[in-house]
């Protein structure tokens, strides 16, 4: 999520532009009766009774950086018809960028796979060296501008009956020219500062390490514990110049001294950790763990 909404958060760069990337599919609908013109003091009228007439796909690019939008409409989604969007990305498009920085989702035709699969390897790997894809996270596609895109879409263009796949084109051809020669844009001002306060419970806190207590080798080690080392038991419980500090979940060995640090009592329980020795890592051991106030 950071990582988009730092690339919104940058300044513009022609040799880099930033490009907004969607699909969304279509149902094409066609009246059964014609509906009757709007006349002085009447709207339009038509029936609520419609024929099905199939599926399209719209692909839609957005450019926040020069308020252009372009919608394409495609039989299907799959991964050849995204290596041709990224294509005329490339060649039509901007043929001019060092490297376009395309915004879009984990959609499984989303991978540079998708353009070796549609073109030979040399062409596939000259789209993918100008291509720079940033992922939002799964069910965050709202990062993506480019559903805003859809929305305004949705509601000033595809809000009627259209019944094929040519009067789809006319219709967002129409509509994206008008959005173009407008500027309009999109100022996106959710930034990297206010999604850590927002979403302050998904981000993981590190756990600090506590001591409960000291133990100076040799230690009393358990049966399970012994079995496990096997004949280097002995040489590890007599290693000399270390320390074993034991923590809540686990068993180190540091060099040298140090203070002891304060911590809530440990009640008792068996668990496996990991035992530490002079910074090696020597077997998986059972601990027993007591507390100062008497066994549990």
């Amino acid at each position: 999520m950071e990582d988009v909404l730092d690339l919104y958060a940058e300044e513009s760069d022609p040799e880099r532009p930033r490009v907004c990337f969607d699909e969304m599919p279509l149902q094409l609908v066609s009246e059964v009766r014609t509906p009757l013109p709007a006349r002085p003091g009447q709207p339009e009228r038509y029936d609520y009774e419609y024929r099905r007439e199939g599926t399209c796909n719209l692909f839609v690019f957005f450019s926040p950086d020069i308020a252009w939008r372009e919608v394409k409409v495609t039989d299907r989604r799959t991964g050849v018809d995204f290596a041709e969007c990224m294509r005329d990305l490339v060649d039509v498009h901007f043929p001019k960028a060092e490297t376009i920085r395309v915004v879009l989702d984990n959609l499984n035709t989303h991978t540079p796979a998708s353009l070796y699969q549609a073109f030979s390897p040399g062409e596939a790997r000259r789209i993918v060296k100008r291509l720079e894809f940033h992922y939002t996270p799964k069910h965050a596609s709202w990062l993506n501008m480019a559903e805003i895109e859809f929305s305004v879409l949705g509601g000033q263009c595809l809000d009627r009956r259209l019944p094929t796949q040519h009067k789809v084109r006319v219709e967002t051809a129409a509509w994206c020219r008008a959005r173009n020669e407008s500027r309009a844009t999109i100022r996106w001002q959710f930034t990297t500062a206010n999604a850590r306060e927002r979403f302050s419970s998904r981000y993981p806190s590190p756990r600090p390490w506590r001591a409960t207590r000291r133990v100076s080798p040799p230690w009393t080690a358990t049966p399970r514990c012994r079995q496990r080392l096997g004949p280097s038991y002995e040489s590890t419980s007599a290693a000399s110049g270390a320390e074993v500090l034991l923590f809540y979940g686990c068993l180190r060995s540091v060099a040298g001294g140090g203070s002891d640090c304060g911590a809530r009592p440990v009640r008792r329980q068996m668990q496996h950790d990991l035992c530490f020795v002079n910074g090696r890592r020597r077997a998986s051991i059972l601990l027993c763990r007591s507390s100062p106030h008497g066994p549990a």
